[in-house]
């Protein structure tokens, strides 16, 4: 993978936009425990795709992009959660669901090229 790439763009994307919601829901909200699972799961992505870049075979790097979907699809469930909940509205929620989504059908199709291509 190379070190400029779009799924390590959008992920920083996310997470500043992820950290941007956290900081909305501490002041604004007053919410601090759904929150705070939301801010460890939705900055986890390119933290994973990052080490995922700097892995040391094709396992390492596969390993580590699983992990980014599965925190990718956690930050979704929180997503959902916050909205459910009222901590967030409807379109302050689908806007940062499409964008996970969005990661995940990324990450997954990398999952599927990688694994057809060791195959």
């Amino acid at each position: 993978m190379k070190n400029d790439n779009i799924i390590q763009q959008k992920s920083f994307a996310f997470a500043v936009r992820i950290v941007n919601a956290y900081k909305y829901l501490l002041s604004e909200k007053k919410e601090f425990v759904l929150s705070k699972q939301l801010l460890r799961s939705g900055t986890s992505i390119g933290a994973n795709i990052e080490e995922s870049i700097g892995g040391q075979s094709d396992k390492d790097f596969l390993s580590k992009l699983s992990v980014a979907y599965k925190e990718a699809r956690e930050t979704i469930y929180w997503l959902k959660l916050l909205q459910a909940t009222d901590y967030l509205s409807k379109s302050e929620a689908e806007s940062l669901l499409n964008d996970a989504e969005e990661i995940c059908k990324i990450l997954g199709k990398i999952q599927i090229t990688l694994k057809n291509r060791n195959s």
